[in-house]
């Protein structure tokens, strides 16, 4: 099978890109490498992968490697709320626009796979889980172009949206500024938090197993197409002050406590239900205490906070 990945050395890609390839697939990646990572350096020596250094927006490139892609799994966003209120128009290009040329350049029978964010629920009613069917309400510009653009794609067919919850473990792009993986890093370097809006539950979900779900949604495509697919744990729909209990069974010495001191810009406060993509047979493989112990070890290598989007 042929694969073209856009932003495929990110935080995600750098781990499915690999996957794609020991499971037997020829794969393309575009990226800007935005971030001077160096996150496919070991699959370099593989044949079956093509590194485009270039711009998802750019119609030459992107139609070079389309052309005989079977599957299109376009990574390329500026993620997160932060990142995109700080640029704006970058943000609605990158992701929506870039996506309208996919969606323009690619012939019938070309499958793509989209990740969006289950932020898109923005403020959910307490105890109620989150369903494929609630109203989105995104609140930040993040959330609001990741609908738009999970929308362009059901309509246009042929595709799967999967609607990722707060992704964290540790990757060859690493990200610091994820919910997890920051409480961990501060758990581990400060042995404190101050926290805001402590009680706002959301779900999570490990980066090994978010790869697993577009291995999933590939393999069996033809019974998911055209609907969108909540991905996370469903045991981990965790308030900000639970994670923290979560983490200090692993540092004991990590204290925290809560203050008015913020506000999160997307106004995340739902739990979800991923009743629907396990009935398809996906079971996420990472608990988020294996996730936690992964990161206690990861930041004895990391110990510059630089890994991060915003």
């Amino acid at each position: 099978m042929k694969i073209l990945v856009t932003g495929g050395a990110g935080y995600i890609g750098s781990i499915l890109v690999p996957r794609l390839l020991e499971a037997g697939h020829e794969v393309s990646v575009i990226d800007n490498f935005l971030y001077q990572q160096t996150s496919l350096l070991d699959c370099c020596h593989d044949p079956k992968l093509t590194i485009a250094r270039g711009d998802t927006r750019d119609r030459k490139l992107v139609e070079k490697h389309l052309r005989d892609a079977q599957y299109v799994i376009p990574l390329a966003c500026l993620t997160g709320a932060p990142l995109c209120d700080r640029f704006p128009h970058e943000a609605q290009s990158i992701i929506v626009d870039a996506l309208r040329l996919i969606l323009e350049l690619r012939r019938p029978g070309q499958r793509i796979l989209y990740p969006t964010t289950n932020s898109g629920y923005g403020i959910g009613h307490e105890g109620v889980h989150c369903t494929e069917e609630t109203p989105l309400r995104p609140v930040s510009l993040y959330g609001r172009l990741k609908v738009e653009a999970e929308r362009l794609l059901l309509d246009a067919g042929d595709a799967v949206t999967l609607r990722l919850a707060t992704a964290f473990g540790v990757s060859p792009r690493m990200r610091l500024d994820l919910l997890v993986n920051d409480f961990t890093y501060r758990a581990v370097n400060d042995r404190f938090i101050v926290l805001f809006e402590a009680h706002f539950k959301r779900n999570f979900i490990h980066v090994r197993d978010v790869a697993r779900a577009f291995l999933h949604a590939m393999a069996d495509f033809d019974r998911m197409k055209g609907q969108p697919y909540n991905v996370g744990l469903s045991e981990a729909n965790f308030s900000k002050s639970e994670l923290c209990e979560e983490i200090k069974k692993h540092v004991p010495e990590f204290y925290f406590v809560e203050a008015k001191v913020g506000q999160d810009p997307d106004k995340r406060n739902y739990i979800v239900s991923n009743e629907k993509i396990e009935r398809t047979g996906y079971r996420p493989q990472v608990s988020l205490a294996d996730g936690i112990r992964e990161l206690v070890k990861g930041y004895q290598v990391l110990k510059r906070n630089h890994f991060a989007n915003n």
